[in-house]
């Protein structure tokens, strides 16, 4: 499975996985917490900012969904947030200054990762307020407000 933990791309050393001295990404992991497992760069991605992965041993989404239906119980998964580096919004990140800046669009790009796996959002309200920060950030910006 693509989205598991552990994948090793073809002509990958076994060890390239673990970096334990990526600043960004403990930046990333500090602002979720206990939402995830840990952060990571990602040698999976090439055009999306960011995913989440489950995970190695993990139940997969549809099998989560037949089970919970079926009324068994689940353990609960973290997944790892990876992150694209090439991609212009994690490029853009890294050099946020303000911290709170920085976890605002942290949590968007989780929120988003969130949703491109079919999952729903846990708090969609705060989505929505950063969300509508960052838009009138930009519509601010076009008319050379501050």
């Amino acid at each position: 499975d693509i989205m598991r933990a552990g994948l090793q791309m073809p002509g990958e050393a076994e060890d390239e996985e673990k970096k334990d001295d990526d600043p960004l990404a403990e930046r990333i992991a500090k602002v979720l917490g206990e939402r995830v497992e840990g952060a990571r760069r990602s040698r999976r991605l090439t055009d999306s900012a960011a995913c989440l992965v489950l995970p190695e041993f993990a139940l997969g989404p549809q099998m989560r969904r037949i089970m919970k239906a079926a009324g068994q119980a689940l353990p609960e998964v973290k997944p790892h947030f990876e992150y694209n580096a090439e991609h212009p919004l994690i490029q853009r990140l890294g050099e946020e200054a303000d911290e709170d800046r920085f976890a605002d669009l942290v949590l968007v790009l989780f929120d988003q990762a969130s949703l491109a796996e079919g999952g729903a959002l846990a708090d969609a309200p705060a989505y929505v307020a950063r969300m509508n920060r960052f838009l009138l950030e930009l519509l601010n910006a076009g008319r050379g407000d501050s």
